[in-house]
């Protein structure tokens, strides 16, 4: 038997053993392939890695390249190469498998996201173990702790070898106390008071209330954004060279109290001299100035920048450029304080889409969603379609959340296609409840009821209750596009039955209803709705010797004799106006709902 080449610890032995005019001798043409020592890899998958073939003549080249191919799979821990006659023998040591990961004493993050977070890292069930990645994770534990203010936090990890070359990993953490701010200092501030800046942050040194709401906890990550609050705060102020220098945090030995130093360098108070408009204004320059905020004579703010520059995108985004930039660009007078601002405007190419696509909705039918867009197909783009359409979708109440984005079309740089992504809710529910009263009690109620039926988008419902004093049934339906226009109809049949307040043996009187209801909604804006519509009612009044005189009198009057009955109906017109301004129906998180609505009977009632 030939010895080709050992561990990989000696790869560089066998390569200096390639020089050796001996070596000549070991190559041969491979009749077989023989692999050793496999537990769960699959003999293919070593064949894959190897530079030969049978049929191929093998070299002590070829040996030493094995060798580092197969070790870089990170699959085994030990390769060696043989050669018995024209045989090659690859015996392999594998690595151990993971057979599961434990995590005790964690608190702070949820074990299954760090597990998911592992995994992306090649730390999972059933992958191979590697010790250089468990200790990566480790320190990337540790890490994420002392981002949270647990900088007492141990991590401890054992190893635990099982059967059939697997083993199990166990991170034994001990998170010890949250490190709480002692102080915040700041160096440099001659403007702002450190209690004024202070005000600003997150991050506490704590108060009464600082048991609930833990602002004087030390986090990495509220203290990056502390930071970014107090840069706003300076520059939304004038302070338009203002720079944060340095910040330390310091521990105690005991690690429990931290003290927060902040150095800034606050700079000069600058008034806004000129501002002006450059590059592409389209012929539209008088529009985009009445757009901005900011404005000759102010003291500059970058908030007001910002919302001057987006309002000029957008408006150029309504007119189809739809990757339009703009530049502020200042010019900095330090001797007088003053600042001219140049906005250059990159409007970019215009653009019209190609296609809309919609993704996401798995049970939605793809027309209830497009039927809301008012980004059409073939037409320019137009940012405030976009938003709107955005809005639209949102008060559907299907749909829980919605992105629309862009993409460019390869090859045609004047088209771009939208894509819209949507996150479906559940619209169905169930509900069965009980209740009990004095004067009625047990009740009972049920309803079944689906706002996206079959993913159309329309609204039905089953609904009822029972007590002896008030029993109803209501069976629903709303079409929010009974037309193509999006006229919406509302219809319902009910029965209802209400019995005396004190209902005691027989009742005094009793009422009984049933009927439909029928009513239409025209839109007449993107957020404005008139309703109107009628009702037929047909009621059944019953009276008894008990009911009080004026109630008999009205029945025996206009129905029947003692016990008497009176029937008749209602045939009344509703109007009403609507207006929608949410941006969704779930979670809105601006705009309105207000309604308007009367009721009238008629002459045929």
């Amino acid at each position: 038997m030939r010895y080709l080449a050992g561990s990989f610890s000696a790869i560089f032995l066998a390569m200096a053993a390639l020089t050796q005019p001996a070596v000549a001798a070991d190559s041969f043409v491979v009749k077989d392939i023989r692999i050793e020592g496999l537990q769960r890899v699959e003999p293919g998958t070593v064949f894959s890695y190897l530079p030969v073939q049978v049929g191929e003549r093998f070299t002590p080249e070829k040996a030493a390249d094995s060798i580092k191919a197969l070790y870089a799979t990170g699959f085994f821990r030990d390769v060696q190469i043989q050669a018995q006659g024209d045989v090659l023998i690859v015996i392999v040591d594998e690595r151990p498998t993971i057979s599961r990961i434990e995590f005790t004493g964690m608190k702070e993050f949820d074990p299954e996201v760090v597990r998911k977070s592992l995994r992306s890292v090649g730390v999972a069930d059933a992958r191979f173990y590697d010790k250089a990645l468990i200790d990566k994770a480790e320190q990337e534990l540790k890490r994420q702790y002392v981002s949270k203010g647990l900088f007492a936090a141990e991590v401890v990890t054992t190893v635990t070898p099982g059967a059939r070359n697997q083993v199990a990993i166990f991170f034994n953490i001990d998170e010890g106390p949250v490190a709480k701010i002692k102080e915040i200092n700041f160096i440099g501030n001659k403007v702002f008071s450190e209690s004024t800046l202070r005000s600003q942050m997150q991050l506490q040194t704590g108060g009464w209330l600082s048991w609930y709401s833990k602002d004087n906890l030390y986090s990495k990550q509220k203290l990056t954004a502390d930071l970014e609050t107090i840069r706003s705060y300076y520059l939304n102020r004038g302070y338009l060279e203002f720079v944060i220098e340095s910040t330390q945090v310091s521990i105690t030995p005991d690690k429990r109290d931290i003290y927060l130093t902040i150095s800034i360098r606050e700079g000069n108070k600058f008034t806004v001299k000129n501002i002006s408009l450059a590059g592409e204004l389209l012929g539209k320059e008088k529009e985009f100035q009445s757009l901005l905020t900011i404005k000759a004579g102010d003291t500059f703010s970058s908030a007001k920048m910002a919302e001057s520059t987006k309002a000029i995108a957008e408006k150029l985004g309504s007119y189809g450029y739809a990757f339009a930039v703009i530049n502020p660009q200042p010019d900095i007078r330090r001797d007088l304080n003053e600042v001219d601002i140049t906005l250059v405007i990159d409007a970019g190419r215009r653009v019209y889409v190609r296609k809309v696509e919609i993704t996401g909705n798995s049970k939605t039918r793809d027309l209830v969603i497009r039927r809301e867009m008012r980004q059409f197909e073939s037409a320019w783009f137009d940012s405030e379609k976009i938003r709107i359409s955005k809005e639209r979708i949102g008060r559907t109440g299907y749909v829980k959340d919605s992105e629309i984005t862009t993409a460019d079309v390869p090859g045609s740089p004047d088209q771009v296609d939208v894509n819209v992504k949507v996150e479906e809710k559940p619209t169905g529910a169930i509900s069965i409840g009980a209740g009990f009263s004095s004067t009625e009690k047990l009740i009972l109620t049920a309803g079944i009821n689906q706002e996206n039926a079959f993913g159309t988008g329309t609204s039905i419902g089953l609904n009822f209750s029972l007590g002896k004093i008030n029993q109803s049934l209501a069976l629903s339906q709303y079409d929010p596009y009974f037309t193509e226009d999006g006229i919406s109809r509302y219809t319902d049949v009910f029965y209802r039955s209400n019995k005396p307040l004190y209902y005691v043996g027989d009742p005094d009187y009793q009422i009984k209803s049933f009927g439909t209801n029928l009513k239409f909604g025209v839109p007449y804006t993107e957020v404005d709705r008139v309703f109107f519509g009628t009702a037929l009612e047909f009621f059944d009044i019953y009276v008894t010797r008990n009911t009080p005189q004026p109630y008999q009198t009205y029945v025996q009057d206009w129905g029947q004799t003692i016990p008497s009955r009176l029937q008749t109906y209602n045939i009344p017109i509703t109007v009403g106006w609507a207006r929608d301004g949410r941006d969704s129906a779930l979670i809105p998180s601006k705009g309105s709902l207000q309604r308007l609505s009367g009721e009238v009977g008629t002459p045929l009632g």
